[in-house]
């Protein structure tokens, strides 16, 4: 196996089709499909269906693409590794967010890598919490913002900041008085859409209130921050997010659950890098900045609303 013949394998997968992925590799198509050829024969398995409208991977291709990915990803971080011996800040960062924070973190990190790193590229990847470890230790990203994450040998976590958790509801007409907070008892009256398990949100309210001797009143379990705050606004259901999950101007509102009297009930956010790979400056400053914009974004946000 060589790099050539991965890389092809791996354009034909992502793009179904020979005829296109010759067309962005800029090879001609019978030559790819040789390579292609070469590498089954290597492998001894066959890596793609071929049909009249393209091709589909078999079992044995999607087991390979998972690693191909990996492998090429790897070698650009080679590529870059060298390059910032040289000092130059080059290459592309893949950096992993949970749902709740990529709405108000892509755009402000997006633009101040671009002002800090001309030279470098970064790559932004939606995802929870326990996907975005595997893709760490896969090599398919390079850092994440974390929930509650357990600290292992191939992660290194790095607690960035303690977000409060609130009682998301839609708001009540005419009422413009700070809203009141929620205490567990009746969080767990409550009918919620909330993440299934294992989302790192869901395992955190259910121990909470098992604690106090209590069971969530599970509506309906979704994983989009976006579908989940439809459905509040639309129906009789409540969220439990972190009040930055919202609009400026949206109508619903966001009420503290406490633990105790004056006992926030959190979720700590980390910073999640690979323990196993060696960390280069560029990966270094950027995560640096990645946690000085979500503490910034994120503070005043709950502030406002608490």
């Amino acid at each position: 196996m060589d790099l050539k013949q991965l890389t092809g394998f791996v354009q034909v997968a992502e793009l179904g089709s020979f005829t296109r992925a010759a067309a962005v590799l800029r090879v001609a198509q019978p030559a790819l499909s040789r390579q292609v050829r070469a590498l089954e024969e290597e492998m001894r398995q066959t890596l793609f269906e071929r049909n009249g409208r393209g091709v589909t991977l078999t079992p044995a291709g999607t087991r390979l693409l998972a690693h191909g990915r990996g492998i090429l990803q790897q070698v650009q971080r080679a590529v870059q590794d060298l390059e910032e011996l040289r000092g130059v800040a080059t290459g592309v960062l893949s950096i992993g967010l949970p749902p709740s924070l990529s709405r108000t973190l892509t755009a402000p990190l997006v633009e101040a890598f671009r002002a800090r790193f001309p030279r470098a590229g970064v790559s932004v990847v939606e995802g929870l919490t326990h996907y975005m470890l595997e893709w760490l230790v896969q090599g398919r990203i390079d850092g994440a913002l974390v929930y509650n994450a357990t600290p292992s040998s191939s992660v290194a976590l790095v607690p960035v900041l303690e977000e409060r958790l609130h009682l998301i509801s839609a708001r009540p007409p005419g009422r413009h008085a700070a809203p009141r907070p929620v205490t567990l008892a009746e969080l767990a009256t409550r009918e919620l859409v909330i993440p299934s398990r294992p989302h790192a949100l869901r395992m955190r309210v259910e121990t909470a209130l098992a604690e106090a001797g209590l069971t969530p009143r599970v509506a309906l379990e979704i994983e989009s921050v976006g579908a989940m705050l439809a459905l509040v606004q639309r129906h009789p259901l409540h969220a439990v997010l972190a009040a930055s999950a919202l609009d400026a101007d949206t109508p619903l509102q966001a009420r503290p659950i406490l633990l105790a009297p004056r006992r926030p009930l959190t979720t700590t956010l980390s910073l999640a890098t690979s323990a196993q790979r060696p960390r280069g400056p560029l990966l270094e400053q950027a995560t640096a900045l990645l946690v000085q914009l979500a503490q910034q974004t994120q503070e005043p946000q709950e502030m406002d609303r608490s």
